[in-house]
């Protein structure tokens, strides 16, 4: 049971210095699993409504792109966030901000100069087979435009990061009030998803309805989607605050009630992802599939979303804390190079879907074969890169 001395004891613990920890198991493998998620999406994609440029679609990967759209960045920041606060703590500024730069602002540097322009070529070649990579790479880095793709968590992780660094510095205690509620989730966990909902639909609804659902903050390779951007602070912020101090007394500690109530969970899941695709119905069949849709849509849409979205976060961490195999299993052996496969997917990704275009086959077989040999390359391309002295300590 958790008492009140846990609670009264979280500035306390803040304050005191990190003690060494052996790895979450839960928690790496949650990481590694949202990374084949990431590689998932992008394979099916293609095949669905939502991003529907090949020929050949199906609707149950429109079911899984609504979901993994719905929940797999905020997650991503969440779980980045855990052992933030801990690992300022132990560093002085120059170190915290070297060590970043060097996990962080490098990888990204390289990928967009590199793996982003070779992942768009391929779409660019579609439009037009007689361009040159080095004509399209000079187009995309001098005049633009400069996606990101999905490496724009990379340097938004590095701004969250860098942004917790000096809020520590303004006040450890800022963490506090959400820590003292992931306690309290140790046993009531709903308290800890009625408190994520709450503020998730403060700072997202409203920018929601401003900005739309469309719009993307540009600047060069820079870039991240206006209306959600505060969310993933949000997330971001409250991982901080739940690894700040008394984890295993927390909301994701292994014997609270998490765990024990995953199915319940899961049903927490299901009753605003169905709903979504109601709100979905009645834009496409009553409303005409507009450009731009009503506020009082976007407003109910918007809180359907954040609804599945803690909803879905604590249903998939129930479940790997509920997992007690010792391993190591598929999972564990991926954990060292998911970040690095993160990082390379997205060009080997989208050759792949270059390649199979003209293919007549079902969208089935063809987001299946994208899928595995995706997972395949990028996990070899990880391990070779990795091998190349130095690069582990950034991969």
């Amino acid at each position: 049971m958790i008492t009140m001395s846990h609670s009264a004891t979280v500035g306390a613990d803040v304050h005191a210095a990190p003690k060494a920890k052996a790895r979450n198991l839960s928690l790496d493998r949650a990481r590694t699993f949202l990374t084949l998620v990431v590689l998932l999406h992008h394979a099916v994609i293609p095949y669905t409504y939502f991003g529907h440029t090949d020929p050949t679609s199906w609707i149950g990967f429109d079911i899984v792109v609504l979901a993994t759209d719905s929940f797999f960045m905020a997650m991503f920041f969440f779980l980045s966030g855990l052992f933030t606060w801990p690992g300022i703590a132990r560093k002085a500024p120059s170190v915290f901000l070297r060590d970043r730069l060097l996990r962080l602002g490098l990888p990204f540097a390289i990928a967009a100069l590199t793996v982003i322009p070779l992942a768009y070529y391929a779409i660019a070649l579609r439009q037009n087979p007689e361009l040159t990579f080095t004509a399209f790479w000079w187009k995309t880095v001098t005049v633009g435009p400069w996606p990101s793709g999905p490496v724009w968590f990379v340097w938004v992780l590095l701004a969250f990061d860098l942004t917790a660094s000096l809020l520590y510095r303004v006040s450890v205690h800022l963490v506090d009030p959400i820590n003292r509620v992931s306690l309290r989730g140790f046993e009531r966990p709903v308290v800890f998803w009625l408190t994520l909902v709450v503020i998730t639909t403060i700072v997202y609804v409203p920018a929601l309805l401003y900005f739309g659902g469309n719009r993307w903050f540009e600047f060069g390779p820079f870039s991240v989607q206006a209306s959600r951007i505060l969310l993933y602070f949000a997330y971001f912020f409250i991982g901080v605050s739940v690894g700040a101090a008394n984890f295993d007394h927390g909301i994701l500690g292994a014997d609270g009630q998490l765990p024990k109530s995953r199915w319940l969970w899961v049903v927490a899941t299901l009753i605003p992802y169905c709903l979504m695709w109601g709100m979905i119905y009645i834009k496409r069949e009553i409303l005409g599939n507009p450009d731009v849709q009503p506020h009082w849509y976007q407003a109910i849409y918007g809180t359907l979303f954040v609804l599945f979205s803690a909803a879905i976060l604590l249903a998939i961490l129930a479940f790997f804390l509920h997992s007690k195999a010792p391993g190591p299993n598929l999972l564990d052996r991926m954990q060292a190079d998911a970040y690095g496969m993160f990082l390379v997917h997205y060009p080997i990704a989208l050759w792949l879907q270059y390649a199979l275009f003209d293919y007549e086959w079902p969208a089935i077989m063809k987001a299946a074969i994208g899928f595995v040999l995706t997972v395949l390359l990028s996990w070899g391309v990880t391990a070779a890169l990795r091998k190349i002295p130095g690069a582990s300590h950034v991969l």
